[in-house]
């Protein structure tokens, strides 16, 4: 896929669950804006493992999108896009 085709997926609005909205806000908004408040919320909760940032502990809220488990930020991203559509 050509890098062109690749920055449309990502500037193309999604429709977003009604979970995955509790967490970033109101869709459609682009994948890369749900990105990144999804980070937003994990830093506004201290969401990282104090230990190894790359593992996410979610709250109730994010845990409705991704699960209850710790999770890596790499397999996190996988099941935030299950909630955009």
């Amino acid at each position: 896929m050509n890098m062109a085709a690749k920055n449309n997926a990502l500037n193309k609005p999604v429709t977003l669950s009604p979970q995955l909205e509790n967490v970033v806000g109101k869709g459609p908004m682009t994948r890369a804006q749900v990105t990144s408040k999804v980070w937003d919320h994990i830093k506004a909760n201290n969401l990282q493992d104090s230990k190894d940032k790359r593992m996410i502990n979610p709250d109730d809220k994010l845990g409705a999108v991704i699960g209850k488990e710790q999770i890596s930020m790499f397999k996190m991203t996988g099941a935030v896009s299950k909630h955009m559509s």
